[in-house]
């Protein structure tokens, strides 16, 4: 079986917390950030709406907000596809159940551990991620391996090879001018291209992965403007 370069596109997964209480903010800031976590607080529920489009995976969320509802949050949130963990001082086992039903993915009451709570918080992750398997006609990327299967072989591709594809995958249906491609590449893998190299790479990448290289299905051409995986 050929060998494939193993490399794997990361990023660092983004929470938003939704507490008023300056104290838990400026801890949990500093404690999720040590395991590995972005994260970003506001206090009101009109703060949390607005800072929804911003592409965070997870929502921490105090129930009892001093400006707004944590319920009003959660709802809106849940509306996005963003999966939300409430913060609760409360015992009261009706609020619990209320957030629980409009959808909220897990609770914990306060005062908690640290550690428990980014427990949690990367099980309710994992039940979030989409499947590491993509498809292009009859190509399989593997992106948890970083493996490219075609017809069920594994096909060797070079380390920006792979970035390349990932790109387009990253991308699907959206056409990507050359300088577009240029300044991804560049800025995931931090290797010299120039616009010579890009129209080599692509041509390598494209004999290794379509029926036809001169025809590509996976990888097509929109003459003048880009290229674009379907």
């Amino acid at each position: 079986m050929k060998k494939t370069v193993q490399t794997q596109i990361q990023y660092m997964q983004k929470i938003l917390l939704v507490e008023d209480d300056r104290s838990i903010i400026n801890s949990l800031r500093a404690f999720l950030s040590e395991e590995g976590f972005e994260t970003e607080s506001v206090s009101t529920q009109f703060e949390a709406e607005g800072h929804m489009a911003e592409g965070f995976d997870l929502l921490l969320l105090d129930v009892s907000l001093a400006q707004g509802s944590g319920f009003n949050v959660c709802k809106a949130a849940k509306e996005k596809g963003i999966p939300v963990i409430f913060l609760t001082a409360s015992s009261d086992e009706m609020s619990v159940v209320k957030g629980l039903d409009m959808g909220a993915d897990d609770y914990i009451s306060k005062p908690f551990r640290p550690r428990e709570l980014v427990s949690r918080i990367r099980s309710v992750l994992r039940r979030y991620q989409p499947s590491s398997r993509v498809s292009a006609g009859n190509v399989v990327i593997d992106t948890e391996k970083a493996i490219v299967l075609k017809n069920g072989e594994e096909v060797s591709l070079s380390a920006l090879e792979y970035r390349l594809l990932m790109v387009f995958v990253n991308n699907r249906g959206i056409l990507l001018s050359r300088n577009k491609l240029l300044d991804d590449i560049w800025d995931i893998g931090g290797d010299f291209v120039n616009d010579n190299t890009l129209t080599v790479y692509i041509k390598r990448l494209r004999e290794k992965i379509e029926d036809d290289p001169q025809n590509p299905d996976i990888i097509k051409t929109v003459r003048g403007l880009g290229y674009r995986m379907d």
